[in-house]
């Protein structure tokens, strides 16, 4: 059987879990996910897992956050007193925004908290700090043209 290596476009089905049980990712009931191993669009950790595998082999494994998002950085927090807050954006806890970074760099952040001094504002990935467990089915290899 052929087995998966680096540049071969594949199709896995997944479910992401947390170190509790809980998902915070799956594939069930969607198309599986498709990609091409070493182009960097999926995490570093996920691709390792995943390498060796066998169309129809299923594979559990877990990633420190090193292999997946990293650590949570304080850094990456940031409160934004409320006066200088753009006027024409209410915000609310869980709200997604960007902003530019001062190279110029776009920065997704999360509204975490609200008082009325300041709105904190989180650019850490949600599970940054996590481990993460994957159970992977490998429904598919192909090798790009």
């Amino acid at each position: 059987m052929t087995t998966l290596k680096n540049g071969d476009t594949v199709k896995v089905h997944y479910t992401g879990t947390l170190e509790d049980g809980r998902v915070f990712d799956t594939s069930k009931g969607r198309e599986p996910l498709e990609f091409t191993t070493g182009e960097g669009r999926i995490i570093t950790g996920f691709e390792k897992g995943i390498l060796g595998m066998e169309v129809g082999e299923t594979r559990d494994f877990e990633l420190s956050p090193d292999e997946a998002y990293g650590h949570r950085q304080e850094q990456m927090v940031l409160e934004v007193p409320a006066e200088e807050f753009p006027n024409h954006i209410q915000p609310t806890i869980g709200m997604r925004l960007q902003i530019q970074q001062s190279q110029g760099n776009p920065l997704e952040v999360v509204v975490t908290d609200i008082s009325d001094e300041a709105v904190t504002l989180d650019g850490n990935h949600p599970l940054a700090g996590q481990t993460l467990h994957f159970q992977v089915e490998l429904v598919e290899i192909s090798n790009p043209a």
